[in-house]
């Protein structure tokens, strides 16, 4: 294709991906009282339970309507990411190889569906982490937060879920790259363990380890299913090499015919 073809793609695409977003945002509009709701519950039982004073504070006139702007239009990101990460392939597959193809096809069906459970995830998640985190307030004190500041932290913290629920699908591409080998991922375990283990100790929605443990297992279990597949494919690769080193040998040993040398010879 034409430089000026591939622009006029980009622009199609880029509308879709726009339509799509304006869409998801309508959505996330009428959607946003119920999920306020439901987000500033955590601060509503912190003000019943310890009997501190525990809100939200809109510090501007017209605070309020941006802050319904930007959460309609991050839940429409959100909505329409199916839409949008498509896109975003369909107009690089032509550059690619049929193999290269199949290979981000399944990247890309195995990375939105990751995404939106992390996502998910930290929704559930959410009101845990408030309470862990406001329980440092010392008696006496208050927790009245900045309404931005707080939603910030609520989409910063889905977005940390959802991208950490990719990272299993980052690794198995790295290793198909040929960057990274599976071993060496292994090597990390410990303090992979550790930092989900905290994180789990954090968000678990109880005191028990129970919670903890049904947190904490999915992210394990994505990280090292991850590394079992990198492992598998060394081993492929592995056995591929062999195999061509091994034929490379056995056609080196071999003896060119007389008949082909004298053809040569004359040909010179």
């Amino acid at each position: 294709m034409a430089l000026k073809e591939h622009l006029i793609e980009l622009r199609n695409r880029l509308i879709k991906c726009a339509i799509a977003l304006v869409i998801g945002a309508v959505v996330g509009w009428i959607l946003y009282d119920r999920l306020f709701t439901d987000v500033a519950q955590p601060l509503m039982e912190i003000s019943k339970q310890r009997g501190v004073v525990a809100s939200l504070n809109f510090d501007g006139v017209s605070t309020s309507f941006d802050l319904k702007i930007q959460s309609a239009f991050f839940l429409g990101a959100i909505f329409s990411s199916p839409v949008w990460i498509y896109q975003l392939w369909a107009f690089i597959t032509p550059g690619l190889t049929s193999k290269e193809r199949r290979y981000t096809l399944g990247y890309m069906f195995s990375a939105i569906p990751l995404f939106l459970a992390g996502i998910w995830t930290g929704w559930l998640i959410l009101p845990n982490i408030v309470v862990a985190l406001t329980s440092f307030t010392p008696v006496g004190g208050s927790n009245i937060i900045h309404a931005t500041d707080y939603l910030t932290f609520v989409m910063q913290l889905m977005l940390f879920m959802g991208i950490a629920f990719l990272v299993p699908v980052v690794l198995v591409a790295v290793n198909m790259a040929g960057i990274i080998a599976g071993r060496t991922m292994l090597k990390a375990w410990r303090i992979t363990i550790l930092g989900v283990t905290v994180v789990s100790a954090m968000a678990a929605p109880g005191s028990d380890a129970f919670s903890m443990f049904f947190l904490g297992a999915p992210l394990l279990v994505l990280y090292f299913g991850a590394i079992g597949l990198c492992i598998l494919n060394d081993k492929r690769r592995d056995r591929k090499t062999a195999k061509r080193v091994a034929e490379t040998e056995a056609t080196a040993d071999t003896a060119t015919p007389f008949q082909e040398l004298g053809t040569d010879l004359e040909q010179l």
